[in-house]
């Protein structure tokens, strides 16, 4: 594309302005004249322009000029440092992202610079991996005051490649001074850490948590320059949380230089009247908790069977107190009712967390944040994401943690209505349940009648500021009467003493709840790639097995209102028209001819995967492996994207044949 002429003549002042400034015309002189001295004595009428550039180049002006220049070419490769985050590529997305920021020079940054890491000892055997082959990969991502970044993907290895740079802005929580630079007093009180995790994604696309840590940033105002050099250890997760799980070389800088840099002492200082300020905080809030559990035992002793659980401990093994895992999450104009953000928290995988060698469970309350970004947690983790958005939205929602059939422990969540109506929320699958308390004296209850929420029994409730354990005669769900504030019924404890924990800025070590990140899938494109995959799939199979295969381009089209309305049942609980879904596929169907349909829902991306399933199911067999006369086969694929890369993968296949008798 050419360029206007005004805009070739500000280019041109540009490059004369720097060759100026250079003196090249004078260094041009001097190296030839030195040139046809030494190697060409007498011989000047011989001296060609090539041998002339030639000497220029040995000189090195060349590459002096063009470094000066600082040439940018958008389509060639970026070999200096990143100036802020990168996303996947090789996704499909709306939109590609810059590889440069701009930056205000009226805000402070800090930017996080992870040159490289090494020691990650499981992957000692990984080895380079081959031009195009697939292969296990890490992506770190970071949470700092409201600003989310994620890493491109880097091949695992022992000493991984990372060269990644993220640029975080300090800015004063007050809206009226957010817009002031930070000066170094300011960004001494700024308590919060940097939450850098680590998660690894295989070669299947199955994530898992690496690392999860909270870097104290404050050391860089008093390092010389605002810039700081050091070696970061990460830490396992878990049961492994005391091992080392890789080294990372960082470089923390200040942009721009504060005038000033902190003393160490004062740094010192301030980092441990915080800890001590906490571990106060937290000592006293124990002591209050041990004796309120020592009250609600006297109530009947066998309350020490209940599932009062006050105490959880995350995936860096900190104990902490249940109430600090929820806040009011807002999800701005990413979900639009509160039935949508169930849809949403439903469609993160659920995973159990394992012990080592095999037994049971071990129980692992995720930070909000790695959670988002693993996109897998256990039920504890979907419950409390499910009730800080229900409280963002303006309900009366609570925790619930209980047991369901044969004993096994389970969250979910409740939301009270003004009225007093009890609602019940599966965090998992996005089910609602009425709750009608029954009378343990009356009689049993026929099988139409019996509640058909899972959940037996209940132990505690609780939410960001309340926390209420279950006092009355039987913990059963059936006959428990949720009226909180009838302390006869249910045991509370005192708010100002949550809030003393668990209340704004009170545990820096605790961050806010990260925004949600919006999705950057393109549905049609990839709904149409994931259709050309199974239909890839499905002709192969087919093929293996002697069949032919036929396509009706038309059928399948006319397979998406079907999916659009499971989609809008799932998220609405209400049952859509199909009539004219039905209608259109009477009519696509000729006479003596056989329609079958199978629609399936997934939470995931991956064709191959899919198919299998698919095959699983007796009735989507048997349209994939149809035999008859004419027999022309169909197959639709709607994605439906949702924030923090959820997403709902409606496949539908169908046939249509005329049967022989």
């Amino acid at each position: 594309m050419a360029l206007p002429p005004e805009k070739i003549s500000e280019l041109k002042q540009i490059i004369h302005s720097q060759l100026s400034q250079m003196d090249v015309q004078n260094r041009i002189r001097d190296i030839i004249s030195e040139s046809i001295q030494d190697e060409y004595p007498g011989r000047m009428d011989q001296v060609g322009e090539e041998e002339l550039l030639q000497k220029l180049k040995q000189r090195g002006l060349v590459d002096d000029i063009l470094q000066k220049l600082q040439f940018d070419s958008s389509g060639g490769a970026n070999n200096g440092r990143p100036a802020t985050h990168f996303q996947d590529k090789d996704d499909k997305l709306t939109q590609l992202p810059s590889k440069k920021a701009n930056i205000d020079p009226t805000r402070r940054y800090l930017y996080f610079h992870i040159r490289a890491g090494k020691a990650f000892l499981e992957h000692i055997e990984d080895t380079d991996p081959v031009p195009g082959q697939v292969t296990s990969h890490f992506t770190f991502h970071l949470y700092f005051r409201g600003q989310r970044f994620r890493s491109r993907p880097v091949p695992c290895a022992c000493e991984p490649s990372i060269d990644e740079g993220f640029l975080l802005e300090l800015h004063k929580e007050s809206a009226g001074e957010a817009a002031k630079m930070a000066d170094p007093s300011s960004m001494l009180s700024i308590s919060d850490p940097v939450h850098l995790v680590l998660i690894k994604t295989d070669m299947i696309g199955e994530t898992s948590l690496v690392s999860s840590h909270f870097f104290e940033w404050r050391p860089v105002l008093a390092a010389s320059g605002g810039r700081l050099s050091m070696s970061l250890e990460l830490k396992g997760i878990g049961s492994e949380s005391k091992v080392a799980a890789g080294v990372l070389e960082i470089l923390v800088e200040l942009f721009p230089k504060a005038q000033k840099s902190i003393g160490q002492d004062i740094l010192t200082a301030q980092l441990t009247m915080e800890r001590n300020r906490q571990a106060e905080r937290e000592r006293l809030f124990l002591v209050y908790a041990k004796q309120w559990w020592k009250e609600y035992l006297q109530i009947r002793p066998e309350h020490s069977d209940r599932l009062v659980k006050i105490f959880a401990q995350d995936e860096n093994a900190t104990n902490r107190p249940v109430c600090s895992f929820v806040k009011p999450l807002r999800a701005g104009r990413l979900l639009d009712t509160a039935r949508h953000a169930a849809r949403f928290v439903s469609l993160i995988h659920h995973e159990r967390i394992q012990m080592l060698g095999g037994g049971s469970r071990t129980e692992q309350w995720t930070n909000m944040h790695a959670f988002m970004c693993r996109n897998k947690g256990d039920t504890e983790d979907h419950a409390t994401l499910l009730c800080s958005l229900l409280l963002g939205f303006g309900l009366d929602a609570y925790v619930c943690v209980g047991t369901k059939a044969k004993g096994a422990v389970v969250a979910w969540v409740m939301a009270i209505t003004v009225d007093g109506q009890i609602t019940f929320w599966e965090s998992l699958n996005g089910h609602r349940y009425l709750h009608v308390p029954i009378d343990p004296n009356a009689p049993p209850l026929d099988k139409q009648h019996r509640p058909k929420y899972p959940y037996k029994t209940v132990g505690c409730v609780f939410n960001h500021q309340s926390f209420y354990a279950n006092s009355q005669p039987m913990d059963s769900v059936e006959v428990c009467i949720f009226d909180l504030k009838n302390e006869s019924r249910w045991k509370s404890m005192s708010q100002d003493a949550i809030l003393s924990v668990c209340g704004p800025g009170a545990s820096p070590q605790w961050p806010s709840l990260p925004p949600l990140c919006a999705s950057n899938l393109d549905p049609s494109l990839v709904s149409n790639d994931l259709e050309q995959q199974l239909r890839l799939l499905t002709f192969e199979h087919r093929r293996d097995q002697g069949l032919t295969t036929a396509w009706d381009d038309q059928l399948s089209y006319l397979l998406t209102p079907a999916l659009s309305a499971y989609e809008m049942e799932r998220v609405t609980g209400l049952t859509a028209g199909n009539e004219e879904f039905q209608d259109s596929i009477k009519q696509a169907v000729p006479d003596g001819h056989t329609f079958k349909g199978f629609p399936i829902q997934f939470s995931h991306r991956n064709a191959r995967k899919a198919f299998v399933t698919c095959l699983k199911s007796p009735v989507c067999e048997e349209i994939i492996n149809c035999r008859g006369d004419h027999v022309r086969l169909a197959v639709r694929v709607r994605i439906y994207p949702y924030p923090e890369s959820a997403c709902a993968t409606w496949v539908m296949f169908a046939a249509k044949y005329k049967s022989i008798l």
